[in-house]
């Protein structure tokens, strides 16, 4: 398949670049990025070896190149309107980039299945972040008292994070509904509590030296449950990242969590 990479120079999609490289059923045809001082990423001494066009035009980019598929890490600014960008011409999309209301992804499926093309969102690309909100999603139905606590590096733009989100909406889904903390509770300080989503309580840690981590906590009478799940390094995302493009050949919709195209 041929892949473009949107978002090449920041982290995530840094390592998007070298895992395309590296899987032999794939091939890196372009790389987008929104103010390139580069026109051609053998510029950049790590992939001084390579020949493939930088692009600072998404459009230009899709009508130029024609990949079959674009993985697009960029930032919650962007990425809806560069996924519609995608879809509109046709293109496959695999997008890690976070924060799209469930309006924008109703109106992205539909855009997708006019196009007859396969796209997915994903809030995790980790398989045992995957994991651990399935795990999550059945112990609610027994504890309903549950709070998460996500952690990210310093320079994540959005809180709480994509995978918290869903976590949440997956477990609201076999979880009675409970107002966690107690009914006359009061914040000292705005905030110390945590967002609410359907009675549970998510708070956002930002440090640096921090990846990507989620602890879900439960608690019952005489009784806890801690679920956690950490990334040290993000090659923990990549496998999902490969998977996810190799499966929107078989889709003609839009697919939104990895836990819906695995086995």
């Amino acid at each position: 398949m041929r892949v473009a990479v949107s978002g090449f120079k920041g982290r995530m999609g840094h390592e998007v670049v070298k895992t395309v490289l590296r899987e032999a059923d794939l091939e890196l045809v372009a790389v987008l990025d929104h103010e390139p001082k580069e026109k051609n990423i053998r510029e950049i001494v790590e992939f001084s070896s390579l020949d493939v066009p930088v692009y600072g035009n998404l459009s230009e980019m899709l009508e130029t190149v024609k990949p079959d598929c674009v993985v697009d890490f960029t930032t919650p600014k962007v990425g809806y309107s560069n996924m519609k960008t995608i879809l509109e011409h046709g293109v496959r999309a695999v997008v890690g980039t976070t924060g799209f209301t469930p309006e924008q992804i109703t109106e992205l499926r539909t855009i997708a299945e006019s196009k007859k093309i396969g796209a997915l969102i994903a809030p995790n690309f980790a398989v045992g972040a995957v994991l651990m909100m399935q795990f999550a999603q059945k112990a609610a139905k027994y504890f309903p008292n549950v709070e998460i606590i996500e952690l990210h590096h310093d320079n994540k733009l959005d809180a709480p994070s994509g995978t918290a989100v869903k976590t949440a909406e997956m477990m609201a889904e076999t979880r009675e509904f409970i107002k966690q903390g107690a009914a006359e509770e009061v914040e000292l300080i705005e905030g110390a509590r945590g967002a609410e989503y359907e009675g549970m309580r998510i708070h956002s840690v930002r440090l640096p030296g921090l990846v990507a981590h989620q602890e879900v906590i439960f608690g019952a009478e005489g009784q806890g449950l801690t679920i956690r799940h950490d990334s040290y390094d993000r090659i923990s995302f990549m496998s999902g990242v490969a998977l996810s493009v190799r499966k929107t050949k078989e889709l003609e919709t839009l697919i939104y969590g990895l836990e819906n195209i695995l086995d």
